[in-house]
């Protein structure tokens, strides 16, 4: 979808015809900035590691002036905490603890990370590091001074939106952000990253500018070298900032919206910071904008086309909002509208990536895998992505020589290669074997995706390649474990 700005697509549709998503967990030894995250790497309540803290000595750091209930924690260390000896506890504690991380029932269901090496994701992306490992470094200093606030971020939210112009140099710097926000290229995030760190230590209740943090790295699992669930960690933490700097501001709500459920399939917090960031701004377009494709993600088809619509009208010269339109048109049936705007679209401007890959997706539903393969090809080499060129030619060959089931047994040998190899995801395993209707592989590997945490399953419903299952009770149970609604 191209939810974060004009032309490109923060989750883009894929040559399956459904979102992009890679596997998501906790790579080494990251810092988890609140007692939410710190339970979902657990896979528990916060409850159960506030007790654990209490009880047994659980790693949990506090700044210096911090407010209460202002926690950090390092994952090397939480995993050290389980593996060894712990703070005042006999080792029959120790074994209990163990025991509760894999036991102990949770008041929702939860999806539990698994680790990541943070080589592996996407194959199409960067293998070369760039400047933003640096910028953790920077970035602390700027989250060390918003803590130092404590009381006044946390306790005065309210009167902070109201009485809190920025500091007019942390304001210069958060548009430099915001231009090199707009450029979309690893450099130019990395540089945006900076700038929103700058105007943070500048102006440390500046939630603007911890809103674009959260932008940026949504953008960066994409188009940087940054691992995904790094790039996620922070977009939620920065996001989670803004909102507590500032609660009335709806962009901030809109920003957190997004990273749950497209960082951590969160379906209730995303809905419920979807619609306060409407009540609070109804002129937003990107509010409107990005709660359509959520909608859509949860099969809301009409009023997903209508909040598309109130986005356009408040925004009518972006491109984004009407690509994604056309891609909600086609998954409320609309077929022969869905085409006639999203070529419209590509005909206006061939260079724009969002037309290809969306009519890429539709042809590929609709069977017609040589035109889908085709307008993949042109959008990799958009992005002069040679590795992703290889691949779908690839595809194209095997496609000439085997139809379409030398294509699917192609993607399954892919898929699974990857996997095997700890840089694929569980998720399209599951899916190359929907593809070839095999229900017990593809329930293995969407149970795997679910235990992994796998952002895959953002798609599980709209999947067309699942939609043979979709009667299915185990199917069903799956779905709505995760948190999707029933369907009536």
């Amino acid at each position: 979808m191209g939810a974060l700005g004009v032309g490109e697509q923060a989750a883009t549709r894929d040559i399956s015809g459904h979102y992009v998503a890679t596997q998501n967990s906790f790579p080494k030894n990251i810092r988890l900035d609140s007692w939410k995250a710190i339970a979902a790497f657990f896979g528990k309540d916060e409850r159960t590691v506030k007790r654990w803290e209490k009880e047994r000595g659980l790693p949990v750091r506090r700044l210096p002036g911090a407010a209460r209930g202002t926690v950090f924690a390092y994952t090397e260390e939480l995993e050290q905490w389980l593996s060894g000896p712990q703070e005042e506890s006999s080792s029959s504690d120790t074994v209990e603890a163990r025991a509760e991380v894999a036991s102990e029932p949770d008041p929702q269901p939860s999806i539990v990370p698994a680790k990541l090496d943070p080589k592996s994701g996407d194959p199409s992306r960067f293998s070369t590091k760039t400047l933003w490992w640096a910028v953790p470094l920077v970035l602390v200093g700027g989250f060390l001074l918003y803590s130092s606030l404590g009381h006044t971020g946390l306790h005065f939210g309210k009167a902070l939106a109201a009485h809190h112009p920025p500091d007019s140099t942390a304001q210069d710097l958060y548009l430099k952000g915001r231009f090199y926000f707009e450029k979309r290229t690893a450099a130019d995030l990395n540089m945006a990253v900076d700038a929103f760190t700058q105007a943070i230590v500048h102006d440390p209740g500046y939630a603007e500018a911890y809103v674009g943090l959260a932008d940026t790295y949504n953008l960066l699992r994409e188009y940087g070298t940054m691992p995904t669930a790094d790039a996620e960690q922070r977009a939620r933490a920065a996001a989670q900032k803004a909102v507590d700097l500032n609660p009335n501001l709806a962009e901030a709500h809109t920003s957190l919206a997004f990273a749950e459920f497209w960082g951590f399939v969160d379906v209730v917090d995303a809905d419920r910071e979807f619609r306060r960031a409407i009540e609070l701004d109804p002129t937003s377009p990107r509010a409107h904008h990005w709660y359509a494709t959520f909608l859509n993600q949860m099969l809301r088809h009409a009023e997903a086309l209508s909040e598309i619509e109130r986005a356009r009208q408040l925004d009518p010269g972006s491109r984004a909002i009407m690509a994604d339109k056309g891609m909600l048109l086609y998954d409320a049936g609309r077929v022969e509208e869905s085409l006639a705007l999203l070529k419209q679209l590509q005909s206006a401007d061939p260079n724009f990536r969002s037309a290809h890959a969306y009519l890429g997706a539709v042809y590929w539903e609709e069977h017609n895998y040589a035109a889908a393969l085709e307008e993949y090809r042109e959008e990799a080499m958009l992005r002069h992505n040679d590795i992703l060129i290889k691949d779908i030619e690839a595809q194209q060959a095997e496609l000439r020589n085997g139809g379409a089931p030398g294509l699917f047994q192609y993607r399954l040998a892919e898929a699974l290669k990857a996997f095997e190899a700890e840089s694929g995801s569980p998720f399209a395993v599951a899916s190359a074997y929907g593809y070839l209707r095999q229900r017990d592989q593809v329930m293995k590997y969407l149970q795997l995706a679910r235990q992994s945490h796998d952002l895959g399953l953002t798609n599980v419903e709209m999947a067309r390649e699942f939609g043979w299952l979709h009667s299915d009770p185990e199917f069903r149970k799956l779905v709505t474990d995760i948190g999707f609604p029933a369907l009536p």
